[in-house]
């Protein structure tokens, strides 16, 4: 029980930080055929953020973020969560969707191959290219001990 929670909090935050056109692309022949009952529609809120100074300090209230939650049920019974950040309803449906679905173990693998894991190799890329950036910039400091003070 504890692998499947582990399993489903992984594709879940996947399909969230993912790009929702991509997330569609690969998914849209997959949702189709499905139905759906929609127990929450799409919606936007927001939520505090809260941060730690030097992440051990005394926690504070950094400031609101906009998300996006959704809700749905499958025909098999199983329910689907999505809090995407910002507004994308389209994207918190789907993500929606795609976590009922993932549920049935029949659909699980064949999700996890066409849709989890090539968004999985998106976010990486980026990740990646987003970390060759900030190294380009990096700046060396140093000080050099002058006398004997």
């Amino acid at each position: 029980m504890n692998d499947q929670l582990s399993n489903r909090q992984h594709w879940m935050s996947t399909m969230a930080k993912s790009c929702s056109q991509l997330l569609h692309a690969l998914s849209d022949n997959l949702i189709d055929e499905s139905q759906f009952e929609t127990i929450r529609a799409p919606e936007i809120g927001l939520t505090q953020v809260r941060a730690r100074m030097g992440g051990t300090g005394s926690p504070f209230n950094l400031g609101d973020m906009t998300i996006t939650r959704c809700v749905v049920r499958s025909t098999a019974g199983h329910y689907g969560y999505s809090y995407i950040a910002g507004r994308d309803k389209a994207h918190a449906l789907r993500a929606a969707q795609l976590d009922a679905v993932l549920q049935t173990d029949s659909n699980s693998t064949l999700i996890n191959e066409q849709v989890v894991r090539p968004l999985e190799n998106q976010l990486q890329h980026l990740q990646q290219q987003k970390t060759a950036e900030t190294s380009a910039t990096k700046v060396n400091f140093f000080t050099l001990v002058r006398g004997e003070d």
